[in-house]
């Protein structure tokens, strides 16, 4: 599933609003957050329309929830990181606030009913199939939204509608008749699959140095950073079980298992403690923050940690990277206490030698060496193809669910799509981390099943609609130029 959502990624960004219906229909959970600095609480620019943090918060946590279900649970803000979960909602939210700056010159636009409509269409916010105010304005306080806030979503939400709309055009005859040949051609083939387990592969030092020479400037050490730290702890803090009680009533909704559904009082009441001890140590916190800028206490400890390093917060490494030397940041929430840090020095990256970086260097070299072997192997074999050597497939056919040994479904399927696109009787297609050689040994044309004509219609149609889009994108891409206030946001 994962593999799916990351190749299928550039499909993910047509998904218009998805936080916003998609989010609702997930029961109001929210997975994941993500905190950045901001220009007066907007994290991009495109065209005229700006991207607020809290709009790209919402498509990130909804990004994060579809991953999360599809690891059953088990995906974390390290893992999404490493997925580019935060890349990905801000890709989407880029596209679309294209799209908006184009409908906007263009003049479409959006009535109040229609807003009221969409609002009333949401099933979520429904009781006995009618609009509930209670349940909708439920949600908003879950989710600390403004009522303002979410119906210009929604707004936006239509507006991007009804502006791809305008690209929808029904396939022409001829248009119909070249899809239903190539979805009725089929072809048999002799074929060898190449994996790295076919390779004589040896590590060369020399031409690894030599790739460590051309790349060195990407292997640089972490920018480290000299603190001090005064923590203040929370858990001698005293609550009573009354305060847990009253505290748990005013923020239920955050209590919630795996599966999204709200903890009981019991259930919760040890994290609900915990959550209050936090709350009510703020004070002393900040206490000992005015106390540690006038020199009256001193820090805790003395730190020299990476950029981004799990002992601190996202929080707090946000923040630390807008500061400068001898800047003490307030207090803020690590665990279960609060810290204040002081920042001593800065020291910045600097060209790892070859001996420290070679670990890494070993295993990008490697890959890349490989995949250059594997291509290699790939046309030798080409060049000196032996049918009596390759396995022979039966007739298949592109919308068949063929699964052509030794490959999975899934790599049969991307075979098949490149194959089918390809005009060459023979050559090389890879496919993931394999190669496959191919003959086309014989090719046939079956005759159009008249009973799949509205296939065949919805197929040029979204042939055709997706042409449109991609097309009108790179259009939007060169009028409408990106400005984005901080990094990781974009490759």
């Amino acid at each position: 599933m994962i593999s799916w959502m990351q190749k299928h990624n550039k499909y993910l960004v047509w998904t218009i609003w998805v936080a916003t219906i998609a989010f609702i229909g997930a029961g109001f959970v929210g997975w994941g957050s993500y905190s950045f600095g901001s220009k007066a609480g907007n994290v991009a620019k495109v065209g005229e329309i700006e991207i607020p943090q809290t709009k790209l918060n919402m498509v990130y946590s909804n990004i994060y929830s579809q991953y999360n279900q599809a690891m059953q649970g088990r995906l974390d803000d390290k893992k999404a990181e490493e997925l580019g979960l935060i890349k990905q909602a801000f890709a989407q939210l880029e596209t679309q606030a294209r799209i908006l700056n184009f409908a906007k010159e263009s003049g479409i636009i959006v009535s109040d009913a229609e807003v009221l409509n969409r609002l009333e269409s949401i099933k979520s916010f429904q009781k006995n199939g009618v609009l509930d105010k209670e349940i909708y304005e439920g949600y908003l306080r879950s989710q600390r939204l403004k009522a303002k806030s979410f119906e210009a979503t929604l707004r936006e939400e239509i507006i991007l509608q009804k502006t791809l709309a305008l690209l929808t055009v029904e396939a022409l005859p001829f248009e119909e008749e070249t899809i239903a040949a190539s979805m009725n051609v089929s072809d048999k083939l002799a074929y060898k699959v190449l994996t790295n387990a076919d390779l004589d592969f040896e590590i060369d030092e020399v031409k690894m140095k030599a790739y460590w020479e051309m790349q060195k400037e990407n292997f640089l050490t972490a920018q480290m950073y000299e603190l001090s730290i005064v923590w203040t702890e929370s858990a001698e803090t005293i609550v009573t079980e009354e305060e847990v009680k009253t505290h748990y009533d005013s923020n239920s909704f955050n209590y919630t298992n795996a599966e999204g559904k709200q903890l009981s009082f019991e259930e919760a009441k040890v994290l609900a403690s915990k959550d209050l001890k936090v709350k009510k140590t703020k004070k002393s916190a900040q206490k000992a923050y005015i106390a540690f800028k006038k020199g009256k206490v001193d820090n805790s400890e003395k730190l020299t940690l990476a950029l981004n390093d799990p002992t601190l917060s996202n929080d707090i490494w946000n923040a630390v990277k807008e500061k400068s030397v001898g800047d003490i940041l307030k207090p803020k929430v690590v665990a279960d206490r609060y810290a204040t840090v002081k920042i001593e020095n800065v020291v910045l990256p600097k060209v790892k030698t070859f001996e420290d970086a070679k670990e890494e260097v070993l295993v990008l070299y490697s890959e890349q060496a490989k995949k250059e072997a594997l291509l290699a192997l790939a046309e030798s074999t080409l060049k000196n193809f032996d049918q009596n050597d390759a396995i022979i497939s039966d007739f298949v056919k592109l919308e068949e669910n063929v699964n052509l040994k030794p490959l999975n479904n899934q790599e049969s399927l991307q075979f098949l799509q490149k194959l089918f696109t390809s005009t060459k009787e023979k050559g090389i297609i890879s496919v993931l981390d394999k190669v496959i050689v191919y003959n086309i040994l014989e090719q046939r044309l079956s005759p159009m099943d008249s009973n799949r004509t509205v296939l065949l219609k919805e197929t040029v149609n979204r042939l055709k609609q997706n042409t449109f889009e991609s097309n009108l994108i790179k259009m939007l891409t060169k009028k409408y130029p990106t400005e984005v206030y901080m990094g990781g946001l974009t490759n």
